[in-house]
């Protein structure tokens, strides 16, 4: 899943963009409103953490310009404003979360796994095809009886794969879901990690899922 992180405070900015890289998501950050709007617009994230007192455009009114544009991108504001008024009027004005500095980062991946959960009525924590199970709340997969350890990238691959299995992805999709911003693309990278997915999820099986479309992309599919 791909992250907007917007905190002005450049150290907290850079905890929290590694810790997420580390837990397998992709993220993109800026220091101040103006800037999160241009990556809004232009962007397409699974969620955006948002603080409020930031230099240009604060927060609040960030949240407010991208409803009114009728983006419903899912908002968790990370503040330390924290009395009541101030939380009643960030979830009335769109923000689907809020949570108070200085908070645990298990809770905010808690926090940031509801969001992105509830942006779509048909998502599923859980995701098959045929004997592949994928967890993405708990971050597990198996291959019928058998638990199969991806790194972050590897698994954000796959989750993306079996949320879209059946469909052809290409290469540019991929790269735009589970890469930076800043990822200029040109290289073969995505072709390295389906050939590491194959290795893990395929080859010790009789029955192979990933597949190569030729000239367009992979699915992920029973044949």
């Amino acid at each position: 899943m791909r992250i907007l992180v917007v905190e002005d405070e450049q150290d907290l900015n850079n905890v929290i963009c590694n810790k997420l890289r580390a837990s397998g998501y992709s993220v993109d950050s800026c220091l101040n409103g103006e800037d999160a709007l241009d990556y809004i617009r232009v962007g397409r994230y699974d969620g955006v953490l948002m603080d409020i007192m930031l230099p240009k455009i604060n927060g609040f009114e960030v949240v407010k310009m991208i409803r009114a544009e009728g983006d419903r991108t899912p908002v968790l504001f990370l503040t330390a404003r924290d009395t009541v008024e101030d939380i009643v009027h960030g979830l009335d004005i769109g923000g689907n979360d809020y949570l108070i500095k200085p908070f645990s980062f298990e809770e905010l991946l808690a926090r940031i796994r509801v969001i992105t959960r509830n942006k779509d009525q048909g998502y599923a924590s859980v995701h098959t095809l045929a004997d592949l199970k994928v967890d993405s709340a708990a971050r597990t997969v198996y291959r019928g009886d058998r638990e199969i350890e991806l790194s972050p990238k590897e698994f954000a691959l796959l989750e993306y794969m079996i949320i879209n299995k059946g469909k052809v992805l290409s290469r540019e999709a991929i790269e735009d879901h589970i890469y930076d911003v800043d990822y200029e693309g040109g290289s073969n990278v995505v072709n390295v990690y389906i050939r590491f997915l194959r290795r893990k999820i395929d080859e010790p099986f009789e029955k192979k899922l990933i597949h190569t479309v030729r000239g367009s992309g992979y699915v992920l599919k029973e044949e």
